[in-house]
């Protein structure tokens, strides 16, 4: 799926690395007659595609890129218990991605990547949700499984990041983070095309 370049850095090699708006890196290197990217090697060239697309093989995968920060998680649901929102379509807004936690039983997860992901999650598997890209869940049978949310976050003093110690997550239910009719999550004021709610709250 295609992400937006918001900011360059050259690597140890002195390549230059593509920031992506999901969080992603990718290296937009000049080696003709292969690869051709001339104005890679100019500032005005570089300044020119910020917020130009790349297509991002990482987010297709549903692979969480490093240096996220964590800034809430949902409460423990089960079978019973889950926002109805959840098994419907729904995304999560730009610039957050989700990670689905199971603690127990199983849970079927169906995001509208390319190819299509679909995919049976486990006790103690998790599953990274990207921005803006339409999913899905549902149990299979008795489940017990929580959402993380992660905010792209490229500056040096992030806070806590993945892969590192995290605090206690926001109490508040994530249910209240969804629309009740379209099951959108409306944090950013996203709602799904023909929603009667949307731009209720504004």
């Amino acid at each position: 799926m295609e992400r937006s370049i918001t900011g360059y850095h050259q690597d140890d090699a002195g390549d230059w690395v593509a920031e992506l708006a999901c969080g992603h890196n990718q290296h937009v290197r000049h080696r003709p007659p292969f690869q051709l990217r001339a104005w890679v090697l100019d500032p005005d060239g570089r300044l020119g595609r910020l917020r130009t697309p790349l297509n991002c093989p990482l987010c297709d995968r549903c692979e969480l890129p490093q240096g996220l920060r964590r800034v809430r998680a949902s409460a423990v649901w089960d079978e019973r218990t889950m926002p109805a929102g959840l098994r419907r379509a729904h995304r999560v807004a730009a610039g957050t991605w989700g990670r689905i936690v199971v603690q127990a039983g199983r849970l079927r997860f169906v995001a509208a990547t390319t190819p299509t992901l679909d995919v049976e999650l486990e006790a103690g598997s998790t599953q990274g949700i990207p921005p803006e890209v339409t999913h899905e869940v549902e149990p299979l049978g008795a489940v017990r499984f929580s959402v993380e949310f992660l905010a792209v976050d490229r500056t040096e003093s992030a806070g806590t990041q993945v892969g590192g110690p995290v605090p206690e997550g926001d109490p508040a239910c994530w249910a209240g983070m969804l629309c009740p009719e379209c099951g959108a999550v409306v944090e950013s004021g996203y709602h799904r095309p023909g929603c009667s709610l949307t731009g209720a709250n504004r």
